[in-house]
């Protein structure tokens, strides 16, 4: 009987001291926003929102973008574009802010917009280089995701111009 209780105590005590570790165990891959460039003509960097809090539950605690945020990303480039192809595109890492589209259709980070045919809603994007096919899908931010205003639970087809 001592015998359990002293394995009972020390699995207690090992269980006690991992609550102590806090962040220590926490993801340290996931990736940090950026800072917006110097540089006007530089990719345009779309994690200037703040991450969302670690209580996040719903679309609108995700979606940090301001205001201002969504107006300038739903204005039409003033410059010519380039279309890029169609893609498939599914709902990206939700925890990371901005309007950015990861896609196998670029080969180096630029400047974007994506369109849901579907409405005609379109949103300025930052395109990010992944490996694959240029058929294969892409993933795109839940900021855009709503500015297009495409269902988060489908895989939408979605139109992707360079700038």
């Amino acid at each position: 009987m001592r015998h359990r209780f002293t394995l009972g105590a020390l699995a207690l005590v090992m269980l006690s001291g991992c609550a102590d570790m806090g962040g220590f165990l926490q993801p340290k891959d996931r990736a940090q926003p950026a800072a917006v460039p110097a540089d006007p003509g530089a990719p345009l960097d779309t994690v200037a929102s703040t991450p969302p809090p670690a209580d996040a539950a719903s679309e609108e605690d995700f979606d940090t973008t301001t205001r201002q945020e969504r107006a300038a990303a739903a204005e039409k480039p003033a410059g010519g574009e380039a279309l890029l192809g169609t893609t498939v595109a599914s709902l990206g890492d939700p925890a990371r802010p901005g309007f950015w589209l990861e896609t196998p259709l670029v080969d180096a980070p630029a400047k974007g917009r994506v369109e849901y045919p579907a409405n005609g809603k379109s949103a300025q994007v930052e395109l990010i280089p992944i490996e694959g096919p240029a058929t294969a899908g892409s993933r795109i931010s839940l900021a855009a995701m709503r500015l297009i205003e495409a269902p988060l639970t489908e895989l939408p087809e979605i139109r992707v111009f360079r700038q």
